[in-house]
């Protein structure tokens, strides 16, 4: 018997070889029991991990930390934004030009873009060069769906900066945005061992389909074929983020 195991989750990957090992043990028993003439097990399990064999927590760990960094960057930075206009009285300066909401919105979304790229340039960097971590799949495709979470991210920090009052409040929103990304998204726990209510509320994170999206290239080489629906999602959250902050944000001081 042959049993073939994705090991790019090291933690899951190693039960399902000790289950796997255990099933192959038990059933030889029972025939050893029936047939005591049989000298030699009757099932030979050989089990080959794929994508991580040698069961390398950085493999499976680095590329999650490159998500919650710029998870924590997007949405606790662009959280403050207005915010922080409004507190130091720079935001009335906004409302008498002729810009936008989008344009004003969107002058804020551009250098955070740049910013996200640039540490995810630096993560990967860091994970190679330093973890040995391995990139199988496109780097191109990585950062073309890249974009999709950052402009997630940065539609729930904008629309958090368009409805806190004070900084103070902003940093708040932003945790109750951060904590529920490391806990649910798949990040330290595997989401098919969670109870279906928590999974429900996880596939409401972006980071939960930026994960597979992530791993899937960094670690199997995938294609976009395969990352279709996660793609969808992030690009479905973006627009719905966007579209709301920029419907809150209203060119007046409020």
């Amino acid at each position: 018997m042959q049993v073939i195991v994705d090991a790019s989750d090291n933690m899951v990957a190693n039960s399902a070889l000790s289950i796997a090992n255990s099933i192959g043990l038990l059933k030889s028993q029972n025939i050893l029991v029936q047939k005591a003439h049989i000298q030699s097990l009757p099932y030979d399990v050989r089990v080959r991990p794929w994508y991580n064999p040698d069961g390398v927590t950085a493999y499976y760990m680095v590329p999650a930390i490159l998500g919650i960094i710029v998870t924590m960057t997007m949405v606790m930075l662009t959280s403050m934004g207005i915010v922080r206009e409004r507190e130091r009285g720079t935001l009335e300066q906004l409302m008498v030009t002729p810009m936008r909401s989008y344009e004003l919105m969107l002058g804020k979304v551009v250098p955070y873009i740049a910013l996200g790229y640039v540490q995810i340039t630096v993560a990967l960097l860091v994970g190679v060069l330093l973890f040995q971590v391995p990139i199988r799949g496109s780097l191109l495709q990585l950062y073309l769906l890249t974009l999709f979470f950052i402009t997630a991210s940065l539609g729930m920090g904008i629309y958090i900066s368009n409805i806190a009052k004070t900084q103070m409040q902003a940093t708040q929103m932003s945790f109750m945005v951060l904590l529920p990304s490391i806990m649910l998204s798949g990040f330290m726990f595997p989401r098919e061992a969670m109870p279906k209510i928590i999974q429900y509320i996880g596939n409401l994170i972006p980071l939960t389909y930026y994960l597979t999206i992530i791993r899937g290239i960094v670690l199997k080489g995938i294609g976009f074929s395969y990352l279709v629906s996660q793609v969808a999602a992030l690009l479905v959250f973006s627009i719905v983020m966007m579209t709301l902050a920029i419907l809150k944000f209203k060119k007046k001081v409020a």
